[in-house]
C-alpha cells in the first residue's frame, strides 16, 4: 500500500515559523525600532538647542530621563509656569492662549495640580500658585 502524502508546507509559512521561533526581527520591527530612535535624536537635537527639554508626543517624560539623563518639560510644569508668572492670578482663557492646550487637556492639568497643592482657586476660574 502506497503512504499517503501529507498536506505540503509553503515557503512562505516555513520561513514565518523560523522568525518567529527564532525570534528573528522582521523588516517591520525594524522600522518602527527606527522610528523611536529617530524622535529620540530630534528630542536630543532640540533640546540641546533651546537649553530645556521638550517632550514628544507618544514619548514619556520619565522614559526619556531615564535613557537620555535630559530633564523633559512636561505639559503638567508648562502650565504651572505659566500660573507662577502671575501672582494675583490667571484666568482660564490666559492659560489655554499661552500654553496653546486644548480646553480638556488643561482642566485635567488644572484639577491635578490643585489636588497635588500647587495651585490654588482663588475665586472660580482664577488660580495662584501655592
Amino acid at each position: 500500500m502506497a503512504k499517503k502524502k501529507g498536506k505540503s508546507v509553503s515557503f512562505d509559512a516555513m520561513v514565518k515559523f523560523f522568525l518567529q521561533y527564532y525570534n528573528i526581527p522582521s523588516r517591520n520591527d525594524i522600522d518602527k525600532l527606527m522610528a523611536k530612535m529617530d524622535r529620540l535624536e530630534m528630542l536630543i537635537k532640540s533640546s540641546a538647542m533651546t537649553g530645556r527639554g521638550g517632550a514628544i508626543s507618544g514619548v514619556k517624560a520619565s522614559k526619556i530621563k531615564a535613557s537620555t539623563g535630559i530633564t523633559a518639560m512636561t505639559s503638567t510644569d508648562r502650565a504651572l509656569e505659566v500660573i507662577k508668572r502671575f501672582r494675583k492670578g490667571v484666568g482660564f482663557a490666559d492659560i489655554q492662549a499661552r500654553t496653546g492646550f486644548e480646553e480638556k487637556k488643561l482642566r485635567n492639568i488644572i484639577y491635578r495640580l490643585h489636588k497635588m497643592g500647587k495651585i490654588v482657586r482663588k475665586t472660580r476660574g482664577l488660580y495662584i500658585a501655592a
